[in-house]
């Protein structure tokens, strides 16, 4: 069995199944990334200087496990980065707010 090898510097342009799995699930689910900015802001609103994406999170599955019946909610923890992340890429005045670490990339 052979396998690809690729060079350092060319990694970060490879598709990761993270990365395509969150892509699927933004686009089938848009709400998400509203409800997330929508909280984003009003804690920023409430004079806090910055936010985990940790609490959003938690505060969508409490909202959306209380509001909605029938099949349970599922909000995959791996995609808290990438929210955070295309958060910050299109919503300027949430630049810096939601508080992130480095990616780290697991072969």
């Amino acid at each position: 069995m052979s396998r690809t090898t690729h060079p350092p510097e060319q990694l970060s342009f490879l598709p990761d199944a993270i990365s395509m799995n969150f892509a699927k699930f933004h686009q089938a689910n848009p709400h998400v990334y509203r409800a997330l900015v929508n909280l984003a802001r009003a804690w920023k609103d409430a004079g806090h200087k910055d936010c985990a994406m940790d609490m959003l999170f938690a505060k969508l599955r409490w909202d959306y496990g209380i509001e909605t019946h029938g099949e349970q909610f599922k909000l995959n923890n791996n995609y808290r980065s990438m929210y955070t992340r295309l958060i910050e890429a299109n919503e300027p005045d949430l630049t810096g707010f939601i508080t992130k670490r480095p990616l780290s990339r697991s072969l």
